[in-house]
């Protein structure tokens, strides 16, 4: 099923941008925008895990360098018949972590400095545990798409923007031209909007799933609910800000700042995700 979804996510990449190429610059532009949604393909299932990674200046760790999380991840993927994913700390105070990569042989989880100071061992192994389900579950490549394809529609909209200032790409005459700006002008309104649901349709439900998934590779689902309170409270004291186009890969929301990014959540809430954990709201 994720395969699935990652290959309409491919498809509808190429169709959005042939479809936006078309309406700014006609002919040319539909070529052009072809050639572009090629490359982004490439790059979304090739690099879309690096892209992250780098975006939030993530470090290779090694089991010497931080055995407290490697030993961790490698007893819980050891457990679940997962190759050993590749370990990386983001240099940040605030407390979160995600998993990316294109399959379990390419996967890797990225934890902030913040969250192992804040965590104690039994939840920072829910946390891991957590992560390694999404690895499992083999929705990191979806999720890692989705943030390539979300930042791509924005960065197009703006392109076509600024093209319809200058009349497009030529090969069109004044009357089609102010249709073409009519147009960029209305993608690069709605644009956002559409990449904020693209990772909504790949966000809410994989949360939950790795949740399942990781409280019962440990059978300890109140670690798993205890660290999600925590990181939910001191998340919002220290927050982490995160691309819009990324925040969906974070195990909780991490801040956004102004603009589309706060008309929607790419998390389902904490409370309900420790109710259907542990029964209750943590006391």
């Amino acid at each position: 099923m994720n395969t699935l979804k990652s290959t309409l996510l491919l498809v509808g990449l190429m169709l959005v941008l042939v479809l936006v190429g078309e309406r700014v610059g006609g002919e040319r532009g539909m070529i052009l925008a072809f050639v572009l949604s090629v490359a982004m393909n490439f790059t979304a299932y090739f690099f879309s895990d690096k892209i992250a990674l780098a975006m939030y200046r993530a470090q290779p760790v090694t089991r010497e360098q931080l055995p407290r999380a490697y030993e961790v991840v490698e007893r819980l993927a050891a457990k679940e018949g997962l190759p050993m994913p590749k370990i990386y700390v983001l240099p940040t105070e605030s407390p979160n972590a995600f998993a990316t990569g294109r399959n379990p042989q390419h996967a890797s989880v990225a934890v902030t400095h913040g969250i192992l100071e804040l965590l104690t061992d039994e939840e920072l192994e829910g946390v891991l545990a957590h992560e390694l389900g999404h690895v499992k579950n083999r929705d990191i490549l979806t999720s890692s798409i989705a943030a390539t394809l979300a930042g791509a529609i924005t960065m197009i909209a703006r392109m076509g923007y600024w093209a319809s200032l200058f009349g497009g790409f030529g090969g069109r005459d004044s009357r089609d031209r102010e249709g073409g700006g009519l147009g960029a002008l209305l993608m690069i309104i709605v644009a956002p909007i559409a990449a904020t649901l693209i990772q909504l349709a790949v966000s809410r439900s994989r949360e939950y799933e790795a949740d399942s998934t990781g409280a019962h590779t440990t059978g300890n689902p109140y670690a798993l609910a205890s660290a999600l309170q925590k990181l939910e409270n001191y998340s919002k004291r220290l927050p982490l800000q995160a691309s819009p186009s990324t925040a969906h890969l974070f195990i909780v929301a991490p801040l956004l700042g102004g603009g589309f990014g706060n008309l929607f959540s790419t998390h389902p809430p904490t409370r309900e995700r420790i109710r259907r954990l542990i029964g209750r709201d943590l006391v």
